[in-house]
């Protein structure tokens, strides 16, 4: 696969320092982990708020509701989806009970939060004890990623949709196999194809992406590659 059309010079590829890289690796091997996977997890009792009410739970406040809804998920719940099991049409409501959990649990000093990650809300454990969560079967080492991956996937977030021949370019290097890679890893995507000899495919971020670094969307990306680093 190559793109035979003709580009103008590219820009140096962002740098990635050792520290950085770390981080970013130390992110990958522990990332914050959604608290369905801890155990007995118990939330303090809060103001249940407006009223909306589900006849199989009758006096159970709704704030208590989507508590439960983001405990159990294993990825984050757009608002969209939380109102259908919370069976309410009412987005405004349900987005004031989201945001009173949020500070809720900013105000505490429990174990895990609530995130607005990847266009949804997820229940994580705060990224200081990630650590330890991790202790519970999870493998760093089969979670690192090399440098060459790493510079990979900021050229990638940072030019989507980006061409494999852009990519090398920039690199000055083949980047197949670092793509694969990352493919495989569920990291990057193919995006399309490209309206060229050979429709050459586009690579773009997934939602896994912007879990791993605590973004809503992409426009939540940072101006440069040395600010992509896990939230603190």
């Amino acid at each position: 696969m190559s793109d035979n059309a003709p580009a103008p010079p590219d820009p140096p590829p962002p740098e990635i320092d050792p520290a950085l890289a770390r981080e970013m690796n130390d992110t990958l091997a522990a990332s914050t982990v959604p608290a369905s996977s801890t155990q007995g997890a118990q939330s303090a009792e809060h103001a249940a708020g407006p009223s909306i009410d589900d006849p199989e739970l009758p006096g159970v406040p709704l704030s208590t509701r989507i508590e439960a809804l983001l405990f159990v998920a294993t990825e984050p719940l757009p608002l969209r989806r939380i109102k259908e099991l919370v069976r309410t049409d009412d987005g405004r409501v349900v987005r004031e009970a989201i945001d009173r959990l949020i500070a809720e649990h900013a105000a505490s000093s429990r174990a895990f939060r609530i995130e607005e990650v990847a266009g949804g809300f997820q229940l994580r454990t705060r990224p200081d004890l990630a650590p330890m969560v991790a202790r519970i079967g999870r493998k760093a080492e089969a979670e690192k990623v090399s440098p060459a991956a790493l510079e990979t996937l900021a050229i990638v977030a940072y030019r989507q949709p980006v061409l494999r021949a852009d990519i090398e370019r920039i690199r000055g290097v083949a980047s197949g196999e670092v793509l694969r890679a990352l493919v495989e890893r569920g990291l990057v995507r193919v995006a399309g194809r490209a309206e060229l000899p050979g429709s050459p495919l586009y690579y773009g971020t997934t939602t896994r992406f912007l879990e791993i670094f605590g973004l809503r969307d992409l426009a939540d990306l940072p101006r440069d590659a040395e600010a992509l680093r896990p939230e603190k």
